[in-house]
């Protein structure tokens, strides 16, 4: 069966915004395009996408999905018994979360009696981000997730309280300017700067940078990380660092 981009938007649950652009970026293109323009896409890539979509769920770069999935040595399914070795530790948490919760409320309804320690139950994500680790291992072969993860390593837990606070500032301070505009001077000068925090894990390309302002959008973990700091900063973000882009193209 095909799909037009209208009816995969629908069916996957991902803008037709979104898709357009995974088009444009060469990440997800249509099985064919009709004399008419209209993109249609079938099994093969209806299948790419969700693995596309599995990734954001495991923080990959949309940069380094599709490295991943052009990879000679990919292989879907290994790739999805690792995907769900991964969710089903997950749902292990959450389960364990919900039942944290209730045996909360029973104690404040002074149904049970809880100790301190079982408070926080559940709350460990180690074994969850050990295997994480290793799958990121496996598939995470690209330079980007590599060198982000050398410098990473190589940093001390004061250079790492430094950045997440230099750019906890920086968001604040874009949030102050976006009544000036996502183009103007001020905000441009605050978003070359965003650019160039991230080469504190790794060396970012302009292309990474617009994928990295289309996921501020279309991963709800990015909007409601930005959100926090002022209502629409995310989709804000994201104009003024895919203008950013276009103006340093050919620089």
């Amino acid at each position: 069966m095909s799909y037009t981009v209208q009816q995969l938007s629908t069916l996957a649950g991902v803008s037709v915004r979104t898709l357009h652009y995974y088009n444009e970026i060469g990440l997800l293109e249509p099985a064919f395009v009709k004399n008419n323009g209209y993109r249609f896409y079938e099994e093969k890539e209806l299948l790419k996408l969700q693995q596309i979509l599995f990734f954001r769920e495991l923080d990959f770069t949309l940069e380094d999905i599709k490295e991943i999935l052009s990879s000679p040595k990919f292989d879907m399914k290994k790739v999805l018994e690792d995907q769900r070795g991964l969710i089903e530790l997950k749902k292990k948490r959450l389960v364990g979360l919900i039942k944290t919760i209730d045996k909360t409320i029973n104690k404040l309804n002074k149904k049970t009696i809880m100790n301190d320690k079982e408070l926080y139950d559940n709350f460990d994500t180690k074994e969850l981000d050990e295997y994480a680790k290793e799958a990121k291992e496996r598939w995470g072969n690209t330079k980007a997730y590599k060198e982000s993860q050398e410098r990473f390593k190589k940093m001390s837990k004061a250079q790492l309280a430094k950045i997440k606070e230099e750019g906890e500032a920086l968001n604040t301070e874009i949030a102050a300017n976006m009544s000036k505009g996502a183009k103007s001077k001020e905000v441009q000068v605050l978003i070359a700067r965003h650019f160039n925090a991230l080469r504190n894990f790794y060396e970012p390309s302009l292309e990474m940078y617009r994928g990295l302002g289309e996921m501020y959008v279309a991963d709800p973990r990015f909007t409601a990380y930005y959100e926090k700091y002022a209502k629409g900063l995310a989709e804000f973000m994201r104009d003024a660092m895919v203008y950013y882009v276009e103006m340093n193209k050919s620089k």
